[in-house]
């Protein structure tokens, strides 16, 4: 058992943990993220988590990954816009006094991409994005068998393209993808047109009038952001995560949008595809963080 770890992914709506060896969970753990969404109740949590998925006798590391902008080294968490109270915090420090423990941090997309790569669909590729669909909308991406961390560590962040006009995105900035595409933003505007704020409802009744309206401007934008970033990147995938891509018929309403603005020599060149782990790639990822498994960040 000495490829014991413990990987988590903090999201804006629950917390998912696992114990893991290798490429196998061998326990699990999922909570709703504590209200409010404050430091402080989180890390409660994290301990709690821990607490039951830690076995006796062993004092385990953790990676953890966190939607938000880090730092190069990895220390501080620099913006979180759907956390607005992790502003600026030495979040790494602050974790491993609260949990005694070797933490190791990274963006959670990073972490899905990391665990696509190690067990997923992108196994064996060396270049592919992971755009994941969410609360908000977050992006890993590997170039040449390695993450993208840009110059300052905030490298692909696709939930900030700019892509709209004056919707105020959780960052303070506006026309983001993620203030038009992020579930939190599609139930918000539902919510100020009278319709339920729930995207698994709003999904199922995709087709009405009223909620197409709400819908359709959102998925017209995560499609030109994926157009877009093919012609950026050239990947040989792009795998959609996080909860609106296990929405029932994604990828067939997706595709035709993302088509029509792809030049056609890139329309034979990539694929696009729905995670095959769901949540587990983003903690095989995190728990990769502090084992030698991690491919993409050597």
């Amino acid at each position: 058992m000495s490829d014991l770890a413990i990987g988590i992914d903090i999201g804006g709506h629950y917390i998912k943990a696992a114990l893991v060896e290798g490429d196998k969970i061998l326990r699990r753990w999922e909570e709703p993220t504590s209200e409010g969404r404050t430091l402080k109740g989180v890390i409660e949590q994290l301990q709690r988590i821990v607490e039951k998925l830690e076995p006796p006798g062993y004092m385990l590391s953790v990676g953890i990954g966190i939607p938000g902008f880090l730092d190069l080294q990895r220390e501080h968490l620099v913006l979180s816009p759907n956390f607005p109270n992790w502003k600026g915090i030495p979040i790494k420090s602050m974790f491993e006094k609260n949990l005694q423990r070797r933490i190791a941090i990274e963006n959670d997309a990073n972490c899905y991409a990391l665990g696509e790569q190690m067990t997923g669909l992108a196994k064996g590729l060396s270049n592919f994005i992971v755009l994941t669909l969410g609360t908000g909308i977050g992006g890993g991406i590997v170039l040449n068998g390695r993450l993208l961390m840009g110059a300052h560590g905030y490298a692909g962040e696709p939930g900030h393209m700019a892509l709209g006009d004056d919707e105020r995105c959780g960052c303070g900035c506006l026309g983001h993808l993620e203030a038009i595409g992020g579930t939190d933003a599609i139930e918000r505007k539902a919510g100020r047109n009278d319709l339920p704020e729930d995207m698994k409802i709003l999904w199922a009744r995709r087709k009405e009038p009223e909620v197409a309206r709400i819908i359709n401007p959102s998925l017209e934008a995560i499609a030109k952001a994926i157009a877009s970033m093919v012609h950026l990147f050239d990947p040989e995938t792009i795998i959609l995560g996080g909860g609106l891509s296990r929405a029932e018929g994604l990828l067939a309403v997706l595709e035709p949008l993302v088509h029509k603005h792809i030049v056609p020599l890139y329309k034979g060149a990539f694929s696009l595809k729905i995670s095959s782990l769901g949540n587990d790639a983003a903690i095989f990822g995190a728990a990769s963080l502090v084992s030698e498994e991690s491919p993409a960040s050597s």
